[in-house]
């Protein structure tokens, strides 16, 4: 007798965080019994974790969502869910607008999304359920990674924060943060599972300890990391430049699997726009930190954020910005044009500037940034480097014969193989040959190649369906299997 089962689609916006949340969603789904569409299929069921933060977010949803309505009325008992902060803002609206989606919830509870699901087959009308307080801590939740050599762990959740631009404090509340034992547990957990890469996520990671009083405790969390046997590659995201001290920068010195890259968002470097903004710091602050990361690091790469065109900025405040690029060095950054986000401070400020305006200095940004990022890469022409090798970082790769990875640095590169079978997940020693502003190729021999245990993991999950995630499903439905 065949077995019919119903599957799912999980459609990803916005940040690292939603990146962490899409995959407790797909665990809590194939543990209530969905299984994932392959390519190409249509799924029973398709989930958006949404963001309010980028620009057209809201018009990105609702044009999903009027894509699929005409393909849910093709498929009778396919369902539609959304999530997110988008749904966390939204609430109601999303099925005033659209009312053929048949689940909504928030950022608070991810883990009722299979008894909503089965509540809105059951009722055949839509469920909206948003809480205003965390109902569980997300990594309580059973997972399904894509990944089997890199893994998120969350740290902490929420924001103590006010940026005047931002609107996650009020979608994702305030910061609440994982006890240290919890979250090493989860790495070790990890790294038994041949994960050699461990990112550490968070709004504001450097501030984590705030709940149980330790304002060293992220420092500690590093070096802690360190006792990990297994444990190659600690990455975290994002940190304050109010709350990153000393301590941090020592930890990931003198910690060797802690990658010497940084994320430090820079915002503006004018002091006056750093101070509308709301972001306790101002341009010395950040260069300072940047030069004792660098001297305790001189091989750090350091990204960051940078939005051109808040409410008021003038043209000396935006030369103070680029004024910064130029001696921070950034060796790449994620560039924003301001654009109003309802519910957020900047959004009723006076002074909100022409698209024109602020255009032009985006152009000049991204040709200094080009500039610059192409420069510190050029240096590393003739550099030996340690690559993990991933899948789907290069979009040409298949055309030109190489694989992908991230240096510990973090810096893409593109390697020749020479005829070796790399695995996603191996580990190997490459030269890099050429320097693209965005990218390092290694056209060389290979100088080593070692197999790791993820690279065995990825290969085993070639040919052998993947195990049921584990993790506690608090109380959750399962889906009935049907029979044809």
């Amino acid at each position: 007798m065949d077995m019919e089962q119903r599957t799912y689609e999980v459609r990803t916006f916005g940040c690292q965080m939603n990146v962490h949340d899409s995959e407790r969603l797909s665990g809590l789904l194939e543990s209530a019994g969905y299984v994932k569409a392959a390519d190409g299929a249509q799924a029973d069921v398709v989930v958006f974790n949404t963001c309010a933060v980028r620009e057209n977010a809201d018009n990105r949803l609702y044009g999903n969502l009027g894509h699929l309505r005409p393909v849910k009325n093709a498929h009778p008992g396919m369902q539609i869910a959304v999530g997110g902060c988008l749904a966390q803002k939204d609430r109601g609206e999303i099925v005033r607008k659209a009312p053929w989606v048949d689940v909504v919830f928030g950022t608070h509870n991810i883990g009722s999304l299979p008894t909503l699901l089965e509540r809105a087959r059951h009722n055949e009308k839509a469920e909206v359920e948003i809480l205003e307080s965390l109902e569980v801590f997300p990594s309580t939740l059973p997972t399904k990674r894509d990944s089997a050599y890199a893994g998120w762990v969350s740290i902490s959740v929420g924001c103590n924060n006010t940026c005047t631009f931002c609107i996650v404090p009020a979608l994702r509340g305030k910061e609440k943060d994982r006890r240290p034992g919890e979250i090493l547990a989860e790495v070790q957990a990890l790294v038994a599972e041949g994960v050699l890469e461990v990112t550490l996520l968070g709004q504001n990671v450097n501030s984590y300890g705030v709940e149980f009083g330790d304002r060293l405790a992220f420092g500690k969390l590093l070096r802690a990391t360190g006792a990990i046997e297994g444990l190659e590659r600690v990455r975290f995201t994002s940190p304050h430049p109010r709350d990153f001290t000393d301590d941090v920068i020592a930890a990931m010195a003198e910690t060797p699997n802690v990658c010497h890259s940084l994320h430090m968002p820079l915002q503006s470097g004018s002091d006056e726009v750093l101070r509308r903004m709301r972001r306790s710091y101002r341009a010395d602050r950040y260069l300072g930190i940047i030069e004792n990361v660098r001297r305790a690091m001189p091989d750090a790469a350091i990204t960051t954020d940078i939005i051109v065109g808040f409410p008021g900025e003038t043209d000396d405040d935006f030369e103070r910005t680029l004024d910064v690029v130029r001696q921070a060095r950034f060796s790449s950054a994620f560039t924003f044009q301001y654009s109003k986000r309802p519910g957020t401070p900047a959004a009723d400020m006076p002074d909100q500037l022409p698209k024109a305006v602020v255009q032009e200095r985006y152009d000049r940004l991204i040709e200094l940034l080009t500039e610059t990022t192409w420069a510190e890469n050029k240096a590393l022409v003739g550099r030996r480097v340690e690559v993990l090798a991933a899948v789907g970082e290069g979009r040409k790769d298949q055309a030109t014969g190489r694989m992908s990875g991230r240096a510990r640095d973090g810096r893409l590169v593109h390697f020749a193989t020479g005829g070796a079978e790399v695995r996603p997940g191996d580990v190997v020693e490459t030269e890099i040959t050429y320097a693209a502003p965005h990218h390092l190729n290694a056209d060389g021999e290979l100088l080593s190649h070692r197999k790791t245990k993820a690279g065995d993991v990825w290969a085993l999950a070639q040919s052998v369906p993947a195990p049921r995630p584990q993790g506690t499903l608090l109380g959750t439905p399962k889906l009935a299997v049907r029979s044809t």
